[in-house]
């Protein structure tokens, strides 16, 4: 059996997520609709994890059994950017184990969120990365991300994506950066992610650095899955992207 694992970049920006829906535009439908364009005669594709409406990824994964393809998976590449639309991109492509699952033999995943920080509209950065206002405190941002690092059960910041599944997650890396152009970038790795997860954690960061609530409010919430102290809300989704997953011995640079 041939099957191969893709690594997919996106502007999710007109799409209504990664997974396939009836009637809606999706990251799933159109590789796979690019798919029976050349020959494939399979009925689904598999998704590392599913991005929302309007979430960006450089580094999603895929993975598809091919056994009509004859040629070099580079030909394959190819032949796929050639009938995918402007807006999404096999950017690397191999063969792997027919067992080869991109959600559950994942061991970790990588999001990146981007804000930058103006009084006055800025369309030509918005489509990519929140504008927040009142400017933040930076120090108190790394302050409360720092919170977030370890196991901990974070239903206060997310849903279970199956319905009795857990709500216990792992977050190895946890933090902020200042860019030249005043641009701020969180990163957040973690062995799985909850429904809205990143977003949320944005939103109740840029909370704290804006001085409406306390990094012990953050604190008591991880600790007692509570979100009464905590302001409600989501970063929006544009700012977020997919960067990567992590797979062991196939982890990618």
């Amino acid at each position: 059996m041939a099957r191969y694992q893709v690594i997919l970049a996106y502007d999710g920006s007109g799409f209504t997520g990664s997974q396939r829906q009836a009637n809606s535009r999706t990251v799933q439908g159109e590789l796979e609709h690019a798919l029976h364009q050349i020959g494939w005669t399979g009925t689904s594709v598999i998704m590392a994890g599913r991005t929302d409406t309007g979430v960006h990824a450089a580094g999603q994964v895929a993975a598809f059994d091919f056994n009509e393809w004859s040629h070099p998976a580079e030909r394959l590449l190819q032949a796929l950017n050639a009938k995918l639309p402007a807006d999404l991109a096999v950017t690397k492509i191999k063969s792997v184990h027919a067992d080869f699952h991109p959600r559950f033999d994942a061991l970790s995943r990588l999001y990146r969120y981007r804000l930058f920080c103006e009084p006055i509209r800025d369309p030509l950065r918005e489509r990519f990365t929140w504008r927040l206002w009142p400017r933040p405190d930076g120090d108190v941002l790394n302050q409360a991300a720092q919170v977030f690092l370890g196991t901990h059960d974070f239903a206060a910041f997310g849903s279970p994506t199956s319905e009795k599944g857990t709500t216990t997650r792992t977050v190895t890396k946890s933090e902020w950066r200042r860019k030249l152009n005043g641009e701020w970038q969180f990163e957040v790795r973690a062995d799985a992610f909850l429904y809205r997860m990143v977003r949320r954690l944005v939103f109740v960061q840029a909370a704290v650095a804006q001085g409406r609530c306390s990094v012990e409010d953050v604190r008591l919430a991880l600790k007692k899955g509570e979100v009464k102290q905590l302001p409600a809300g989501l970063a929006p989704a544009h700012g977020l992207s997919l960067i990567d997953v992590e797979y062991g011995s196939l982890k990618r640079k």
